[in-house]
């Protein structure tokens, strides 16, 4: 079953194209990727989605309802962590999630949310004394709140530190291993090759690339990089690479193939490929060659 349905969807503000012929599809109970540079439009798609903003053109159904027509019906079905959130600075966390509780329909225990988002042990904490990452963390648990089934979360770790990251990895991980379906942004490539089954890339308001992670990564070019020995010239070597630095790096769909070659080649003339490194494509190598063809 598809939780999330987005066909033709386009959107301008001010006559300039935001969205433009956006389509892609969610499955229930995964968690989706939305990629893609500052201004390439993932923010808009996911207020369009979250009922925010009503599509210019297109269709966008969330569990089969028109979030814009429909916002009162999947108000309480759904949960949203934008970028931004505004909070009482005065007010305690355990009095915020406890306002948001009186707005939630069968909301989950206020300890309960505080303890998903890590946060049970700042409950007394004035909103006005909490790090950026604590606040996104305030962000989650009130997103949580109402058990939703579908969840919205933009740049949810931005500001983390690494342990409150890894944490909220876990929370998104369990959810969706729960039945909640989750469509993600984030910059960190990392969290979204890690949380992620499926994903879509956008760029100046288009999608350039989408599919499952593992398929997607699978076509792409892996990574073999070594530091280039001192009496050996690039041309020397049996397949092509690149410098970087003192690193000589080739890019190969078999990596594994590559550096058997190299291996091989080297151990024919006595030298020695220090620092001899082997991976598969990640999203960083994606968004690098779609970088290159863009140019």
């Amino acid at each position: 079953m598809r939780a999330i349905e987005v066909s033709g969807l386009s959107k301008s503000h001010q006559g300039f194209p935001a969205v433009r012929d956006v389509s892609f599809e969610v499955a229930e109970g995964t968690v989706f990727a939305l990629l893609g540079r500052n201004g390439a439009g993932k923010t808009t798609t996911v207020e369009v989605l979250a009922g925010f903003q009503r599509a210019g053109s297109g269709t966008v159904r969330v569990l089969g309802l028109d979030p814009w027509s429909d916002r009162a019906a999947l108000r309480q079905r759904v949960g949203i962590m934008l970028q931004e959130a505004g909070f009482f600075p005065e007010l305690t966390v355990a009095q915020t999630v406890g306002i948001w509780r009186d707005f939630t329909a069968a909301p989950r225990p206020r300890d309960e949310a505080l303890e998903l988002a890590g946060l049970e042990d700042r409950s007394g904490t004035r909103v006005r004394q909490l790090s950026g990452g604590e606040k996104r963390r305030l962000d989650l648990a009130l997103a949580l709140l109402g058990r939703p089934d579908v969840l919205f979360l933009d740049e949810p770790t931005t500001g983390m530190d690494p342990e409150a990251r890894s944490r909220t990895w876990e929370v998104v991980r369990d959810l969706a291993g729960q039945g909640t379906t989750v469509l993600l942004t984030t910059h960190y490539l990392e969290e979204a090759q890690r949380l992620a089954s499926a994903l879509a890339v956008m760029d100046q308001g288009e999608i350039v690339a989408s599919g499952g992670m593992a398929e997607t990564l699978a076509a792409r070019r892996g990574r073999v990089a070594f530091r280039m020995p001192a009496e050996v010239r690039p041309a020397d070597l049996p397949l092509a690479v690149t410098l970087e630095g003192d690193l000589a790096v080739c890019r190969a769909e078999d990596p594994d193939l590559a550096a058997q070659t190299l291996l091989s080649w080297a151990a024919a003339r006595g030298v020695r490929l220090a620092g001899l490194e082997v991976r598969t494509a990640t999203l960083e190598d994606l968004f690098l060659d779609l970088s290159r063809s863009a140019r």
